[in-house]
């Protein structure tokens, strides 16, 4: 259509413009149909028999926060302490 047409269908609301995208997907240099699992952890017998050379392994994520660590405990005065107190509280 021409311009002068295309806009005046489109200002009647009669025309509706549309963008198809299309792809083409095709198997890469890396295809395979096994998942291969990398390696996360390099073990003494790997070191030995030399065989870490071969293997992939997992990249390492620096900025990962890890395993939050565990709370302390009370100190065993402090519990024994807390139960008295508890006992003449319950005593008024």
């Amino acid at each position: 259509l021409p311009e002068r047409d295309r806009a005046d269908l489109k200002r009647r609301k009669l025309l509706l413009e549309v963008t198809l995208k299309s792809y083409w997907i095709r198997k890469g240099s890396a295809f395979s149909t096994a998942v291969a699992r990398p390696e996360t952890e390099l073990t003494p017998e790997m070191i030995a028999t030399g065989s870490w050379r071969r293997l992939p392994f997992k990249p390492y994520n620096f900025s990962s926060l890890g395993l939050p660590p565990a709370c302390g405990h009370l100190h065993p005065l402090l519990k024994v302490r807390s139960e008295l107190r508890q006992i003449f509280l319950e005593m008024g």
